[in-house]
Parts: structure tokens; C-alpha cells; sequence
């Protein structure tokens, strides 16, 4: 009479009622069993689902460097080289193809891997200003100049410039940075150092003094190469290298008390890949202006030398400056000499094109680079 008035859902556990004790606890045991089972198996079949669908790693990607950084130095036999190409009447040429040079290292050709037209690249350009008082009648419109030029080139979301006035010792008074404002703010304060340098910043280190050296500069001197050689090794060799660095030199060329010799001072812009570009500025109440020296190292640094003899000549000097850095161009090349020596290799560019050689092109170009040296 109960099985018959259990519901049919239910007619399973009505039926159970029905045995004997007996049997009861062994279908328990069975039942607790199977249960048992049953959640292994399901245990089993996620962990087997888990590791069919977790992704396979893919190999770790090789890091892209940033966009500051120049890929073409990661390999150390290949040499970047900038130049210019001007005509007869000093009127830059930007229409040269790969095919209209040639690269020549210590009398060896070299295959060119890259060439370009190069207007984009970011600038870090130091602005190394003579403060001496031979500089004192000239210094408010060597400012202006600056002043001018920096409104035109230096683009603030790219390029970087410094301040390094300089007597005696040299001073890093605006290290590179693209705060306009500030590199503006710091150009402005920048004083003749009479009777004393008045600045803030502390001399920038690097050059030593001692026993068997020259004595260290007197109050109101003039160490020109001791401050082109510190402004390449601490303040533009750190920048990267894809960068294209100048010095613009502001000064009368009369050094008075560097410890360092000029030949040093190229050869540190040389391996800082700085261009010097020299403005012969001074005052004939003093010792006028030493063109010869400031000749040689532009020259050798692969720069100019301008000699302004009035303000718009001084502005005229900077547009110059202003329009070779937006009309150079790059090559790259691998040299085929694997030597790693830490020793200078002149290079050379030559117009290989017949009918543009006929036309005399004046290229500029730094003269040669220290290979890299094993440690």
C-alpha cells in the first residue's frame, strides 16, 4: 500500500523502504562508492579540458629598442657618416643618390649599406660660449643670435640643446633638455665672468691637474679645448647615439690656459661623432680673433667657421648652421677591416657619378673615427 501512493519521482526511495536493513546499508556503501567515481572522473576530464585549451607559450620577443636609440651602432663594425654636399656657389645639393658615391677607408672601398637624406633626425646641439672678458662687448648679441636660432631648429618634442658657458673651467649650467622655456631662462642669465664666474653650476669635471700636468687655470683665463674636450666625453657623448651632435662654439679662439691640448679636443669630438661649428667672435681691444685654430677644428671635425663682423652677420652665421643640418646626409657602412683597435681610420667620400664630378661638388664630412677596442 505505500510503494503503491509514493509519487513516480520517488518511487526509487519508496522502493528502499522496502528492504531489509541489510540490504539498505549495502546499497548505501554502493551508492557512496559510485559517488565517489563519479567525482573523479569529473575531476579528471576538467584537468584534461584545462590542458587542452591553455595556449601553447610563444618564444619571448626580442625587445624593441626605443625610437632614441640608433639600431645601426648595435653592430660594432658599422660606421654611420654624415655630410653635406655644396655646389660652386655654395648652394646645398639635397638631390644625391647612393649611386653618385663612393666610400673610401684607408684607401680601401667600402660597400655602403645605407643612404639617406637626413632632416628628421633629433639634434642635440651645445651651445659653448666664451665668457671671458674679451667676450664682454660681444656677449649680448652672441645671446640674441642663440637666441634666435633655438626659436627656428631645436623642436621641442624632438631635439635637445645644452649651455655650457665657459673661462677657465667649463660650467654645465642647462644640461640637454627640450624645455624651450628653460634653455631660454639659462641662455639669458649667462654673464661675463668679471671679476669672477657668476653662474651657478660647478665646473664639469674630467680634466686633471697634478704633478708633471699644467698648472690649473688662472682667475679670468680662457680654456677653449679643455671645454670642447669635457662638453664631448660628459655631456654629448651620453646622449643617444642616434642623435646628431653639434657644438656651436662661441669664442675669440685665443686659449689662454687649457690642459689639454687642441689635437685632444678633436679627437674627442671625433669619438663623440660631434661636429664643431666655430663663430670667430672677439674684440680688437683685445688679441682679435685666431681664425687658424678655429679653421682647423671645424675642419677636422667635419663643421665650418664663421667670422661675423656685425650682428647681421651673426645671424646670418646661425641660418647657415641652421639649413647644413637640415640638408645632410647619412651613410652607414661596414668597414672590412674587423680589427677592433682602438685606432683612427680616415675615411674619405668621393662623387663617383662622371657628370656630377664635373661640377666640383665641395662634400663635408669628419675625416676619419677611432675603431672600437676590445676590453
Amino acid at each position: 500500500m505505500e510503494t503503491e501512493n509514493c509519487k513516480s519521482a520517488l518511487r526509487a526511495s519508496c522502493r528502499i523502504r522496502t528492504l531489509s536493513p541489510r540490504a539498505q546499508e549495502q546499497f548505501s556503501i554502493f551508492s557512496f562508492q559510485f559517488s565517489i567515481f563519479s567525482v573523479l572522473l569529473l575531476l579528471i576530464a576538467l584537468s584534461i579540458t584545462a590542458v587542452a585549451q591553455t595556449p601553447t607559450p610563444s618564444p619571448a620577443k626580442t625587445p624593441t629598442p626605443p625610437d632614441d636609440v640608433d639600431v645601426l651602432r648595435t653592430e660594432t663594425d658599422l660606421t654611420n657618416l654624415l655630410f653635406t654636399a655644396t655646389d660652386k656657389s655654395n648652394r646645398y645639393v639635397t638631390t644625391l643618390q647612393q649611386n653618385d658615391i663612393r666610400v673610401i677607408e684607408d684607401g680601401v672601398p667600402q660597400t655602403v649599406f645605407t643612404f639617406q637624406r637626413e632632416t628628421d633626425r633629433p639634434l642635440a646641439i651645445a651651445f659653448v660660449i666664451d665668457v671671458s672678458i674679451s667676450e664682454e662687448r660681444t656677449l649680448p648679441d652672441e645671446k640674441a643670435a642663440a637666441r634666435s636660432f633655438i626659436e627656428s631648429i631645436i623642436r621641442s618634442e624632438k631635439d635637445q640643446a645644452a649651455i655650457i658657458p665657459f673661462e677657465g673651467y667649463a660650467h654645465l649650467e642647462q644640461p640637454l633638455s627640450r624645455d624651450v622655456l628653460s634653455i631660454y631662462r639659462v641662455l639669458e642669465s649667462v654673464e661675463v665672468a668679471f671679476p669672477a664666474y657668476s653662474g651657478v653650476a660647478p665646473a664639469i669635471g674630467g680634466v686633471v691637474s697634478g704633478p708633471g700636468t699644467i698648472s690649473p687655470p688662472r682667475e679670468g683665463s680662457t680654456a677653449i679645448w679643455d671645454a670642447i674636450a669635457v662638453t664631448c666625453r660628459n655631456v654629448l657623448r651620453r646622449s643617444y647615439t642616434q642623435r646628431r651632435r653639434a657644438i656651436i662654439l662661441l669664442t675669440d679662439g685665443q686659449d689662454t690656459s687649457s690642459r689639454l691640448s687642441r689635437a685632444t679636443a678633436i679627437d674627442q669630438a671625433i669619438e663623440a661623432e660631434t661636429v664643431v661649428y666655430a663663430i670667430g667672435i672677439g674684440d680688437k681691444k683685445y688679441d682679435g680673433i685666431n681664425k687658424k685654430v678655429l679653421d682647423d677644428i671645424a675642419e677636422k671635425t667635419g663643421g665650418r667657421a664663421f667670422y661675423p663682423k656685425k650682428s647681421a652677420d651673426l645671424m646670418a652665421a646661425f641660418q647657415e648652421i641652421e639649413q647644413e643640418l637640415r640638408s645632410q646626409y647619412l651613410l652607414a657602412y661596414s668597414s672590412t677591416n674587423k680589427q677592433h683597435d682602438g685606432k683612427f681610420r680616415s675615411m674619405k667620400i668621393e662623387i663617383a657619378n662622371p657628370t656630377l664630378a664635373k661640377d666640383k661638388l665641395n662634400l663635408r664630412y669628419r675625416p676619419g673615427y677611432f675603431a672600437k677596442k676590445d676590453e
